[in-house]
């Protein structure tokens, strides 16, 4: 009989995935489903991006390149992260890489081993707390609670750090909460890290362009004090709508750029190239798309936070960021698994359990509002429906 390692028992899974897997099925049998699971743009990759990968590959772009990414994109998000953040990048510890997780799995194999600790935040991104425990690093959570907006505290963050820690995971703007941790917060963090020399911190921006109500991003990468324990994920999958390019980067710390490249050679050698001339493209270009696709999340928003809040049972903070909302539901008296398989199998729209996104995440549901309004009030309207025929029964 074969025997997996051990480790193979530790790794968990997304559940956005499975939810759209049985949602697409459920359609293939002639229901009508209306998705707010998955969380992707529901815009095509703007058309300026495309072509410069269709050139790419004209141009005869079909071979190797270097691991980290081809001088060309590095230099070209060096560029952005000065452009958009105002800090100053070598674009020498720039990794590219085929999607953000892999960002995620490289820092957790550097730094998790049995005997240390991971702080990430939860609910967060199922793969971090799966990747950490892949490691055999023991995943020590943050709990995100709503009385503070989903956001993290830097007391309560420094408080966990112990001498086991290595490495911390903070995401702002949120999946799948929405919440942004406000600038205060940031500075506050910052001054306590740099008191850590020792602790590293993967610090997930993959929403940072996805802000609302006048909000401005703050990164990690503005603190000069704890510049090398920072590890910097961003991409182009949700600003530019490239979810099925697979196109990602990091910023590395010096000490540790060398390695992170030996992993990705390791890995998967390089990211295929005409995606990276995609990706030169995106930063380069008209930004307009981007704005454009924001503004109408930000409509979206606004729809979804007044529909949820006339549910009964149902009660919705407004997002301050990513296009996720993240309802309590619990006035339904469901919990939140039950609710999602209920609301999919017999209401047939797609939403995720708080609990797919950790521990804390019981009592609540996501519902990704990258979906048209006419959607989403269709959908909304099949949840108050079915809470009412259920109240009724």
């Amino acid at each position: 009989m074969l025997k997996p390692a051990a480790a193979m028992g530790r790794i968990g899974t997304e559940s956005a995935f499975e939810v759209l897997a049985r949602a697409k099925a459920l359609e293939a049998d002639g229901r009508s489903i209306i998705n707010l699971g998955i969380g992707q743009p529901d815009f095509q990759t703007p058309e300026h991006i495309v072509e410069a990968a269709v050139k790419a590959l004209r141009d005869g772009h079909h071979g190797y390149t270097p691991a980290n990414g081809i001088p060309e994109l590095r230099a070209a998000v060096a560029a952005d992260i000065e452009r958009r953040l105002g800090v100053e990048i070598d674009p020498d510890l720039v990794l590219a890489v085929p999607g953000g997780k892999v960002t995620i799995f490289f820092a957790a194999l550097i730094f998790g081993e049995p005997g240390a600790e991971i702080l990430y935040p939860n609910p967060g991104f199922p793969i971090y707390e799966s990747i950490i425990a892949f490691s055999g690093a023991t995943p020590v959570p943050i709990p995100l609670l709503e009385e503070n907006g989903f956001a993290f505290s830097a007391e309560d963050v420094l408080a966990r750090i112990t001498p086991a820690t290595r490495l911390i995971i903070l995401n702002s703007p949120a999946n799948p909460t929405g919440g942004v941790t406000p600038r205060a917060e940031v500075d506050k963090l910052a001054a306590g890290l740099a008191r850590h020399p020792q602790v590293a911190v993967l610090s997930d921006e993959i929403y940072s362009q996805m802000l609302y109500d006048g909000q401005a991003h703050a990164s990690l990468l503005h603190y000069p004090e704890i510049r090398d324990q920072v590890i910097l994920l961003d991409g182009w999958s949700k600003t530019y709508a490239m979810t099925g390019w697979r196109l990602g980067y990091a910023v590395w710390p010096r000490r540790l750029i060398e390695g992170a490249t030996r992993l990705a050679i390791n890995c998967h050698s390089c990211v295929n190239a005409p995606t990276q001339w995609a990706g030169i493209a995106a930063l380069t270009g008209p930004q307009a798309p981007v704005t454009e696709m924001v503004a109408a999340f930000a409509a979206r928003r606004r729809v979804v936070i007044e529909e949820l809040n006339a549910i009964p049972g149902i009660s919705c903070i407004a997002p301050g960021g990513a296009f996720y909302a993240f309802p309590n539901i619990t006035g339904t008296g469901i919990a939140a698994k039950e609710l999602e398989v209920k609301l999919l199998e017999e209401a047939g729209v797609a939403t995720v359990a708080g609990t797919s996104f950790g521990r804390f995440g019981e009592g609540y549901l996501r519902l990704s509002y990258a979906n048209s309004v006419d959607n989403i009030r269709a959908a909304m309207d099949r949840i108050r429906t079915w809470l009412a025929e259920r109240a009724a029964a």
